[in-house]
This record gives C-alpha cells, structure tokens and sequence, in this order.
C-alpha cells in the first residue's frame, strides 16, 4: 500500500514537472507581432537607401546647376565689360564632388542636413542673393566711375558725345586818376564787365589695345558768345557801352594713352598713368582783328574788342598725370593729379591794337591740377559722386622780336570747381552721365553744365 501509493506519487510529480516545462517552452515562442517587427525593419532599410540615392541626385543637379549660373554670369560679364569675381569650378571637380558615398550595410535614421553656405558664387539663399546683387552693382558702379576718372581696358572700344555749357561773368573796376586830399578821386571811373557763354560739343573715341593700355582721342567743337560793357562811356561814369562778339570751329585736338600701373589689391587703389599731347587745330586769340568803339580826347583806344572770339590755345602742350580708384563699402574713392606744359610758338601779331603789327612769341604758363571725389551707388544702375578740382597756372610770357621775355600781369589763375555728378546706365552698354560744376574762385567759370553718353563696346 505504501509502496504504491509512493510510487503514484512520484508519476503526478513528474507529469507536473512535464506540464511546466512545456507551458514554459510555450511561453519561449515569438509572437506574430515579432516577426512582423523584422519585416519593417528590412522596408525601413530599403527606404532608406533609396533615400540615400535621391538625396545624392538632387545634389547632383543642385551643383549643375551652380555650375550653368556661374557660367552664365561669367558670359554676362564679359558682355557687359566686367570680370567675373571667381571663376566656375572645372567639370572634373564638380564630378568628384558629386560622387554618392555608398551606403552602408545598415543605415540609421538621420535628420535633414542644414542648408550649406553657397559654394563657388552661387546665391542659395536670400541673403546669398542680396549679396550678389549688391557685388552686381557696385562692379557696374565702379566701372562708371573708372570710366569718367581714367579708362576701360577690359572694352575694346568706347565711343563718348559729350555736351557741355560754361558761363562765365567777372566784372572790373577801373580808375583812371589821382586822389585829391585823401578822399576825392580826381579822372575816370569805368566798370568792365565780361560775360560769356560757351557751348563745346567733344567726341571721343577710346581703344583699349591690351589689359594695360588704352589710347584716346578727343575732338571738341566750340561755339562762343562774349558780351563786353564798359562804363565811362564818353567820359560819364553813368554811361555804359557794349558790344557782343562770337565765334565757333574746331577746337584743339587731344591725342592721350592710358596705362594701368596696378590693379586694386588690399589697401592700393587701382593706379593709372595719363599721358597726352594737344595740338593747336583750333582759331588762336593771336593777331585777330580788333574793332574800336571809343577814343579819348588825346585818341587813346578806351574800348576795342575782338572781331571774333578764339576757339584755342594757339600752342601745343603736353599733359602728364596719375589716376587713382579705391572700392570701398559703400563708397568709390578716386583722385588724381597732373601737370601740363607748353611749348612756346610763334605769331605774326601779339598785342590787340589795330593799328600796330608787333610779331613775336608766346609760352603759356605752366600749371598743375588735382582733384578727389567720391562716389555712392544708389542702386545697380545709378550713382551719384561728389569731387573738387582745381588747376593753377603759372604767369604766360611773351618776347617781341628783338626784345627779352616778360611776364603778363594777370595771366596767371587759380580755377577751384566743386563738381556734383550724377551716372545712370541707360543699358549693359550705354551711360548717361550729368556732371554740374560750380567755381569757387574768380578765375572759374561761374559754372559748367555737361551731358556724356559713353557707348561701350
């Protein structure tokens, strides 16, 4: 009995060691949740490889594109003149630089990569392409004001009219007498006054021969108008006499040569060497008939004038001179500075009596001029400078025959100008240009207004 009930025993305790280990195999087998899990694992895989693909085909085309607007800029700048402010990259380096990496065996999930800054000049962005336009515009600004200061030498060709209007007016107090008692003035009084206005059309063709070297000529045509009065007329200081005279032709001819000593680099300007010479095409104010409209009682001349008005110097002249450009933000910065020097010739008739024939010659004085400026960009298109000029010259000589040099009391001058321009491009190849000249000393005109329209080719 107590065997067989030890032995029923032990045969209940092993079918329930056999029940567990069965539930707990049971309980060991994965779920169908599991195996779907391993199937997402594998699309998610698959997915991201191709992602990895198109991510690398859509840098591919973004550099292509890049590619195609750097060309495409480089072709729009040398149409327009300018040179390019970096070159495209070459096909080789954009090809390696495209190459997909291979994927890996088992790529992660990664976020969206941020926006690089724009490689080789290309705007990515709206900051990228505000910062374009603004080089855009100060390459076109700069290039206008190298133009109106020294040269183009990346433009084979430029052809300039230019229209400028000068008015002149200087009047003068002359006594002719003695003061009695320290207060009376015993002769004549006269007042003389001058106004004249001059319209000078210029033409101007410029060669650019090299990077370095551009070669210019000018051609100006004058039209001239001088009015003279005088006071004192038949002795009465109340009486006023004038007479007009004008005069138009060919002026004196300018033959100069640009050469570009430096580019602008760091802290130098962009350095030009001026040379010129001017030749005397033009009506000379020598041995010109002059009319006599009064004489006094002892048939002294008291007022004569010209016939004719003069249209030129009479003499040649060589000008040497040095230019300068400096681009800073947002201004132009230029200046320049020279030095002219004539050649002495000779003429039948000095002096402006008609009845006398005095021949003899004559040497301009020599002067220096220099002037700075600035220049703003408004926008891409219009710019407005600011600049004083001025020139000084020395006294002019003249030697009858027979006789020794001297001096001409009066003939020497200092011009000062306060100049206001304004330059608008009209298109990629033509400029207008307004400049109005304002003097700041005697021997300056009262002002100058001038149009130029530079067509660049």
């Amino acid at each position: 009995m107590n065997n067989q009930t030890k032995h029923g025993a032990g045969r209940i305790a092993t079918g329930l060691a056999l029940a567990l280990a069965a539930s707990a195999a049971g309980a060991q087998t994965p779920p169908p949740a599991t195996v779907a899990s391993d199937a997402d694992r594998a699309e998610m895989r698959r997915l991201m490889e191709q992602l990895t693909q198109m991510r690398s085909a859509y840098a591919q085309e973004v550099r292509r594109l890049r590619e195609l607007d750097m060309q495409m800029q480089a072709l729009q700048a040398r149409i327009e003149g300018r040179v390019p402010a970096t070159a495209p990259p070459s096909a080789p380096a954009t090809a390696a630089a495209v190459q997909p990496a291979p994927p890996s065996a088992a790529p992660e999930p990664t976020p969206a990569p941020a926006a690089a800054p724009p490689a080789d000049g290309y705007a990515g962005t709206a900051e990228d392409a505000r910062r374009a336009q603004e080089e855009e515009r100060d390459t076109r600004s700069v290039a206008d004001v190298k133009q109106q200061n020294q040269a183009l030498f990346d433009r084979r060709l430029v052809l300039e009219n230019s229209l400028a209007y000068t008015r002149y007016d200087r009047k003068q107090l002359t006594l002719n007498g003695f003061l009695a008692l320290d207060a009376i003035f015993l002769g004549n009084i006269a007042i003389e006054n001058v106004e004249s206005d001059t319209l000078n059309y210029n033409f101007a063709a410029r060669w650019g021969l090299n990077p370095r070297l551009t070669l210019n000529l000018d051609v100006p045509y004058l039209a001239r108008r001088t009015l003279y009065q005088k006071g004192g007329a038949g002795g009465a200081a109340a009486s006023i006499a004038q007479q007009r005279t004008s005069g138009h032709g060919l002026g004196d001819v300018s033959i100069s040569a640009n050469y570009k000593l430096s580019s602008e680099r760091g802290i130098w300007p962009d350095t030009v060497l001026n040379l010129g010479v001017t030749a005397p095409t033009g009506r000379e104010p020598y041995g010109i008939d002059w009319r006599i409209l009064e004489r006094d009682d002892d048939d002294f001349i008291r007022f004569a004038v010209p016939e004719e008005q003069p249209t030129g110097n009479g003499l040649w002249a060589a000008t040497v001179g040095l230019s300068a450009v400096k681009t800073t933000d947002p201004a132009i910065l230029f200046g320049n500075i020279g030095y002219t020097r004539s050649i002495a010739g000779s003429f039948d008739d000095l002096d402006n009596n008609p009845e006398t024939v005095n021949p003899g010659d004559v040497r301009m004085g020599d002067a220096y001029f220099f002037g700075a400026g600035v220049a703003f960009a408004f926008n891409e298109r219009t710019s407005l400078s600011i600049s004083f000029s001025n020139r000084l010259a020395a006294r002019a000589r003249t030697r009858y025959d027979g006789d020794v040099w001297r001096k001409v009391i009066g003939s020497d001058a200092n011009a000062a100008t306060f100049n206001l321009g304004v330059t608008h491009a009209l298109n990629p190849n033509t400029t207008l240009v307004g400049i109005l000249g304002i003097g700041l000393t005697p021997d300056a005109p009262d002002f100058s207004l001038t149009f130029k329209l530079p067509y660049m080719l």
